[in-house]
């Protein structure tokens, strides 16, 4: 399972990216707009930085097909080599993404929450789709299960060339069970990717060679 950083904020992208632990970054509006930053240049940076697919989100106002078609060129045009553009689980969603996909633009299907919508986006020609777990688990429904679920349905249909991205990943259990289920990738706040690192004994492990190094070398 590869792993995408889910944010815009620039600082956070670049120390993902000097772990190198990152193949691409997903964000929306939303998250650009918390950095207080122009939503197209924000983009193009987060390009310049690394070096994989950028899921740049088409707006909220852009509701009909052929809105998120001409808004979907335009975020492609910012980094041919690496916009991947976002776009709604809706019926017109599906539409702008057979368009997309019939002039080569990759796209991002997102908002899944059922097994059906995932094999929808995948038969309109989606790149990717984002089940999110998150916030199926806030109303008591099971997310891990429904990645796990499209992972099985998707391996029946050697057609089928989409990917998992495990999206509203939450903590690094999330990270292990969406691995398990069979996600292609998860994206994650910087948040979880740190939590990630830790490990109390990893840290008391750490200090014990410290101390001993200090006895025997001083400081």
């Amino acid at each position: 399972m590869r792993f995408f950083i889910d944010t815009a904020n620039l600082e956070e992208i670049r120390k993902a990216n000097d772990m190198g632990v990152i193949s691409g970054v997903t964000t929306n509006p939303s998250l650009i707009a918390k950095e207080g930053r122009d939503y197209a240049e924000t983009l193009k940076a987060i390009a310049a930085i690394v070096d994989g697919p950028i899921s740049g989100e088409v707006k909220a106002t852009t509701a009909d097909a052929a809105g998120m078609i001409a808004e979907g060129r335009a975020i492609h045009a910012l980094d041919p080599a690496h916009m991947v553009v976002k776009i709604p689980m809706t019926a017109e969603g599906l539409k702008a993404i057979k368009a997309l996909a019939a002039e080569g633009i990759p796209t991002n299907c997102t908002l899944i929450f059922s097994a059906n919508q995932a094999l929808l986006a995948a038969r309109a020609g989606a790149a990717y789709v984002s089940p999110f777990l998150g916030r199926l688990d806030d109303i008591s429904q099971p997310g891990v299960e429904l990645v796990q679920t499209i992972a099985a349905m998707f391996a029946n249909y050697t057609d089928l060339h989409t990917q998992i991205i495990a999206a509203s990943v939450r903590s690094p259990i999330h990270v292990t069970d969406c691995a398990l289920a069979g996600a292609d990738i998860a994206t994650v706040p910087y948040k979880v990717i740190e939590q990630m690192t830790k490990h109390p004994l990893t840290d008391a492990g750490i200090e014990k060679f410290r101390a001993d190094y200090v006895k025997v070398f001083g400081e």
